[in-house]
């Protein structure tokens, strides 16, 4: 190998093992900072796998919790929102809700209250996808050094999410769920839909929801209408509303409200004289006087408890719609209504166990002016006796099935004759008057005037079942059971009446025959401002005739007849009494005395107002006593005197269609009386026009025709009262009975020496009779217009009256609840109002005005199924095979 060969042989592996060399130096020069590397790698490696873990494990994590999410829901997205209720003359009388809401759209919420809350809730509201990144960042910070919870990062989004479908609870589950949902809502609807939710959902204390409600509450105001400070306090509220309560809290009311102003300020949305001026301003200065405005002040509760059953009845909800509800209330007759119930000011009563209902409406349009739901009801929404109840109504029920109908159908004038003698009903047993004497032939009005029994059924008899119900049913009263003892109001228990659907038939008597549906709602506002006219039944429910001529007899009835403690003499007041009784079982079983009463009422009207009023207790374990069964009257007269003071009352109108007559007494048929007719012998009468008695008669002309066709009928005309005899009882009622020996067909005169009537029979009865008084009776007996013959006696009132059993001086204690036996009706009502004592039997169901004996198809007891039931007359119902009669007392009629 030549030295240039090996030369360069040796060249080249010098040139390759160096390399090797180099390297190896190198490699162990550098191993320190290539194990470095290698840690770093490993870290890094090992991070992005516990970040990726971390992420694939909360990820699934996020998906456990909001797997059990709860889907969103419009139904709980939009709240119930509370209704105004206002009164007549459109003033706020409550809020009616769970919660006190009223509801505002977005583009009413003015910009100034919108600043207030973006700065202190959300100022990126407009700007993230429902969840702040930047928002959450800072509150996790503040929630690794100061603990879980301690701050929030919940936008305007995830509070609408929690208020509508979540708890208060600060746990992950929780959080993963309001995120996912905030997500959600996000998607479905726009920023100013949720933002409007947001404002309307906020809980601003004392039981008010959403800024609107809480403008009004705290500062009387609209939203438009609110100061910078009253925004800003109120956009703080949220956080904590109890601790921020102005009311309770002032001191941290003001604080919050500063922070507010500050927070506008930082972010732009005031300046900062603004914010300095508002936060020297004392929040407490703008306060509106504290009201509890979630709860119905207490006066007012049977009314607002109509108002809902109304709006109900509407196709609405006032608890949930957030309606505007204009009503019919007269504020202050329901306040006095409430004072003269819970009171002694102007009543009397006899136990705080006595109970009373009472109906106020507007006689031209049926507006309920005010309710009397009962005395001392200390529960809210409690049984409403001017509403709820179904008690028989007793004599009250007079003008509606028998007389209205006989004038109506049959054209009876007010004079038309009727029978007062005993009386069987058409399906057995038999009705009697109170006493047990009758007055034999009477006109209509005297037999409604003096509240007898047999004339009404007789009457009722006359017009027919399907008339007299037909009548009723215009005047909003809806009867089924067939018994002719409901023509003096002995009604079962299915088929009572309420003083309310009273009222209503009533002012239909006093408003020319047009019946009004009794109503508290006049019209409703939606909260989208459409507005409901409440539509009221207005219909004729008789001719214009009817009406006068039934007004006219209650005049005569409040003015000298039972109900003349009910009578106000600055008033046109027309109106009837009703009293009901007990069934003889019952008062043996009781031990009460044979005057007590379970029912007393009065319905009467003028122009301008109807008030019926029932008074009793709730159970027939108590009982009304002579005294306490007056107290009906008393309520009227006080009640319609208050609310008529400062309202011009006019008399009722008589139609042309009414024809007044001077009318013969006793003449029967009717006779005009002519000039030669005496006042003492005539009497003022109505007539439907067209039905009036054409012959006109006075005495002379009847003499001169006497002569010219009968010359011996005048001296052949004789005849004698005898056994004239008179006794008076305790409670000042006079009895009359005689006899008759002589030819034709007498009539009678009878005067106590105060008092004239014109009686048909053989017996009658004077109430009102003075202890200790003496009173002449004179009875003059009439043939042809020709006074006969002339007896007189005398009788002396007792001194005093016993004390009634049932006022012990010490209360006594409520009987318990021991309900009716099934078997034991309700009695028949009939009145007791200022002389009546005595018996009545009736077909069908109970005792009542009279003495009553009802056979049919029951054993009766008052149930629907055994049909003898309490009121006007006692009776045993045509449903079973008759039972034995039992008496009754009738404390109306004066017999």
């Amino acid at each position: 190998m030549s030295d240039e060969y090996k030369s360069r042989t040796e060249k080249r592996s010098q040139q390759r093992k160096k390399p090797a060399r180099a390297a190896k130096k190198n490699k162990q020069k550098k191993t320190p900072v290539n194990k470095k590397r290698s840690i770093v790698k490993r870290i890094l490696l090992a991070g992005v796998l516990l970040a990726f873990l971390t992420m694939a494990g909360g990820a699934g994590l996020f998906a456990y919790f909001v797997k059990d999410a709860p889907e969103l829901d419009n139904a709980l997205l939009s709240d119930p929102i509370s209704s105004k209720i206002n009164d007549m003359n459109g003033d706020l009388l409550t809020n009616v809700g769970s919660e006190r809401r009223d509801y505002v759209e977005y583009d009413d919420i003015p910009v100034l209250v919108r600043d207030a809350i973006l700065a202190t809730e959300d100022v990126r509201f407009f700007e993230h996808k429902g969840i702040d990144p930047i928002r959450l960042g800072g509150a996790v910070l503040k929630n690794v050094t100061d603990g879980f919870g301690s701050q929030g990062a919940s936008t305007i989004t995830q509070q609408v999410v929690k208020m509508s479908f979540l708890t208060d609870e600060k746990t992950l589950k929780r959080k993963a769920q309001e995120a996912w949902l905030a997500y959600k809502l996000e998607e479905a609807y726009t920023k100013e839909e949720i933002f409007e939710m947001y404002v309307n959902k906020v809980y601003m204390s004392d039981g008010i929801n959403g800024i609107k409600a809480a403008s009004d509450y705290y500062f009387g105001k609209e939203l438009s209408d609110l100061t910078l400070q009253e925004a800003a306090y109120l956009a703080g509220m949220p956080q904590s509303p109890n601790n921020y309560n102005a009311f309770n809290n002032p001191e941290r009311a003001e604080k919050r409200k500063d922070v507010v102003l500050s927070l506008m300020n930082q972010h732009d949305k005031i300046t900062k004289a603004e914010m300095t001026d508002a936060q020297n301003q004392n929040i407490t200065d703008s306060l509106t006087e504290q009201v509890n405005e979630t709860g119905v002040q207490k006066e007012y509760d049977s009314y607002v408890d109509l108002v809902i059953e109304e709006v109900q009845e509407m196709g609405y909800n006032a608890y949930t719609d957030g309606l505007t509800i204009e009503t019919t209330l007269d504020k202050e007759a329901q306040l006095f209504m409430d004072k003269l119930l819970n009171s002694d000011e102007y009543i009397q009563y006899p136990s705080e166990f006595f109970q009373a209902g009472i109906a106020l409406t507007d006689t031209q349009t049926g507006a309920i002016r005010a309710i009397g739901g009962g005395r001392n009801q200390e529960v809210q929404r409690g049984l409403n006796y001017a509403v709820d109840i179904k008690r028989q109504p007793g004599s009250t029920i007079k003008p509606i099935l028998d007389y209205g109908p006989a004038i109506e159908y049959l054209k009876w004038s007010t004079y038309e004759q009727v029978e007062d003698s005993p009386l069987n009903y058409s399906t057995g047993g038999s009705v009697g008057n109170a006493g047990g004497s009758y007055a034999g032939m009477m006109s209509m009005r005297d037999a409604l005037v003096r509240s007898k029994n047999t004339p009404a059924v007789r009457t009722f008899q006359e017009v027919g079942f399907e008339d007299s119900y037909e009548f009723a049913a215009g005047l909003g009263i809806h009867l089924e059971n067939e018994f002719e003892s409901y023509a003096i109001g002995a009604m079962d228990g299915d088929e009572g009446i309420s003083p309310l659907q009273m009222a209503g038939a009533y002012a239909a008597f006093g408003n020319g025959g047009i019946y009004n549906t009794p109503h508290t709602v006049k019209k409703i506002t939606l909260p989208d401002g459409t507005v409901v006219e409440n539509e009221i039944e207005s219909e004729p429910a008789m001719s214009d005739y009817t009406a006068y001529m039934v007004t006219d007899m209650l005049k005569d009835a409040v003015d000298y007849g039972t109900g003349t403690a009910a009578n106000i003499p600055t008033l046109h007041v027309a109106g009837k009494t009703g009293t009901t009784n007990y069934t003889d079982d019952e008062l043996a079983r009781y031990n009460f005395p044979s005057s007590a009463s379970p029912d007393s009422w009065f319905v009467g009207y003028t122009t301008n107002y109807t008030a019926a009023i029932w008074t009793g207790y709730e159970n027939r374990s108590e009982y009304l006593s002579k005294e306490s069964q007056q107290i009906a009257k008393e309520l009227f007269k006080e009640l319609m005197t208050e609310v008529s003071k400062n309202v011009e009352t006019d008399d009722f109108d008589k139609p042309d269609s009414v024809v007044e007559l001077p009318i013969i007494k006793g003449s029967n048929p009717a006779r005009i009386a002519g000039s030669g007719v005496s006042d003492s012998d005539k009497t003022y009468e109505l007539f439907v026009r067209g039905e009036q008695p054409k012959r006109t008669s006075n005495v002379v002309e009847d003499e001169e025709e006497r002569v010219e066709e009968e010359p011996q009928e005048e001296e052949t005309v004789s005849g004698e009262i005898t056994g004239l005899s008179a006794s008076a009882d305790a409670g000042g009622n006079i009895s009359v009975s005689w006899s008759f020996n002589g030819e034709g067909s007498p009539s009678f005169s009878v005067s106590n020496g105060s008092e004239t009537q014109s009686i048909g029979g053989f017996s009658t009865v004077f109430s009102g009779g003075q202890p200790g008084q003496t009173y002449t009776i004179t009875v003059t007996a009439i043939v042809d217009g020709q006074n006969i013959n002339s007896a007189s006696t005398s009788v002396t009132v007792p001194g005093g009256q016993p004390a009634e059993p049932d006022e012990p001086e010490v209360e006594p204690e409520p009987v318990p609840d021991e309900p009716e036996p099934e078997v034991e009706p309700e009695p028949v009502p009939d009145e007791r109002d200022d002389n009546e004592d005595g018996n009545g039997n009736s077909n069908g169901i109970g005792n009542g005005n009279g003495n009553s004996n009802g056979n049919g198809n029951g054993n009766g007891n008052g149930n629907p199924n055994n049909g003898n039931s309490s009121g006007n007359t006692q009776s045993n119902s045509n449903r079973q095979p008759p039972a034995a009669a039992e008496p009754n007392t009738d404390p109306e009629s004066d017999e």
